[in-house]
């Protein structure tokens, strides 16, 4: 039997709880299929997983509830399925490639702290504002979860469409190594994660209505921190700068990260 709570330190150990279930057998199935790039489309299933647990278990505000689940699990069901349908016939990612050159026959169990620990430890920490946007029953619907709800939608649709422009780009063969800079992508270099980043701003933002979900603005900002200057925009860019002539001009046309008309020459 399932006892309802608002306690904030049962809520969040039940989400690390969480998240060493999900972590612990991808990882194990990483081991036995050798690849450990699996993790790309589980992490945000990871998301869905925690918010549907506290929802659970929490006694709090039905609504604000709701709301925070069902913006996880639609922004998390749908980048698992593109991450999965991308990755398909697929290698292991690069940088798995590397981290296994670099640990050799060892790397298989590295990886359960390098890998998978490491995600998941930024996976409670992002995942503040579902954790606690949950509790407390007496919070209220306001205008702060308003905000939050637009400012996800939008980027939420940034997102989408602009995973949807860059998929149709890469299946015309014409486009083979050329760069993408049409549609959304001719106003920033990343759309989907300026996107990925709006939505778990607006997350953020419903969950503030709790008081205590203010926390979870730490969340949103970890986000945007590993999304601009960690495992996103950075890391990205060094591989493209090699793969694709004219990268390089593209990135002193057009914004990294916030949508800005580009540069003319």
């Amino acid at each position: 039997m399932i006892v309802a709570t608002t306690t904030v330190p049962a809520v969040m150990l039940t989400a690390a709880g969480t998240i060493i279930a999900v972590m612990l057998v991808t990882w194990i199935v990483s081991v036995i299929v050798h690849d450990a790039s699996i993790v790309d489309p589980v992490w945000p299933l990871g998301f869905v997983a925690i918010a549907w647990v506290i929802r659970a278990i929490v006694h709090g505000n039905p609504t604000l509830q709701w709301l925070i689940v069902g913006m996880v699990t639609i922004w998390g069901l749908r980048l698992s399925i593109h991450l999965a349908w991308r990755k398909r016939h697929q290698p292991e990612d690069f940088r798995y490639q590397a981290m296994r050159r670099h640990w050799g026959p060892h790397f298989w169990i590295i990886s359960l702290a390098t890998v998978f620990g490491l995600q998941g430890t930024l996976m409670w920490v992002v995942s503040l504002p579902v954790q606690l946007g949950q509790v407390h029953p007496s919070a209220s619907v306001g205008v702060l979860a308003v905000a939050g709800t637009v400012l996800w939608a939008a980027g939420f649709g940034f997102e989408t469409i602009g995973d949807a422009q860059l998929t149709r780009f890469k299946a015309d063969p014409a486009n083979a190594g050329r760069v993408m800079d049409q549609g959304l992508w001719r106003y920033t270099r990343h759309p989907n994660y300026f996107g990925d980043a709006c939505v778990w701003w607006g997350v953020a933002l419903v969950a503030v209505e709790t008081g205590i979900g203010a926390v979870g603005l730490i969340g949103a900002a970890v986000m945007t921190v590993l999304l601009r200057r960690v495992s996103g925009v950075v890391l990205l860019e060094r591989s493209l700068i090699k793969r694709r002539p004219g990268y390089t001009d593209y990135i002193a046309r057009t914004s990294p990260f916030l949508p800005r008309p580009p540069k003319r020459n």
